[in-house]
């Protein structure tokens, strides 16, 4: 199992480490590639074909502003893509909106703003589709979080 996380731009990749760390807590390989969908093009689609020849099973594509990288990658390869709306102008309404709305046949699944690591806890839940192991990790990360998230809670807050 493979995931490649690739966004356009270095200055994103504290908002993509997110993706990388939630891989690392499952034990999926992945690897990380700064590419643009305009400026090197070229690079791009040959990145692409590698990584279908390589096996990859999914990317996670990072993108602000215009935020065209992921459906790009979409429009090139049918390895399913989850875009990361990153925030850089416009609040991120403009990154968001333009991964969102892909055209019919070519999707794009969405997590929220500038949070990778639900790219990457996709990615883990698509994946685990095909390995019992990984979705018995899954299913116990689930039981952690509730038990902490119970022990954390029930006796209350003071406000």
């Amino acid at each position: 199992m493979k995931v490649a996380i690739i966004f356009g731009s270095k200055s994103d990749t504290d908002k993509m480490r997110g993706a990388a760390n939630c891989l690392k807590e499952f034990g999926i390989e992945y690897s990380a590639h700064v590419l643009s969908a305009h400026r090197v093009p070229e690079k791009l689609e040959e990145t692409l074909e590698k990584l279908e020849m390589e096996g990859y099973e999914v990317i996670i594509a990072g993108a602000g502003l215009a935020a065209h990288l992921p459906g790009v990658i979409a429009s090139k390869t049918t390895i399913p893509v989850i875009g990361v709306p990153i925030e850089v102008a416009f609040n991120g309404m403009d990154a968001l909106l333009s991964i969102v709305q892909m055209p019919k046949s070519i999707p794009v699944a969405t997590v929220g703003l500038n949070n990778s690591y639900n790219a990457g806890m996709l990615a883990v839940q698509m994946l685990s589709l095909k390995s019992p192991t990984l979705k018995s990790k899954l299913r116990e990360f689930r039981k952690s979080m509730k038990e902490k998230f119970i022990a954390e809670n029930e006796s209350g807050i003071n406000l």
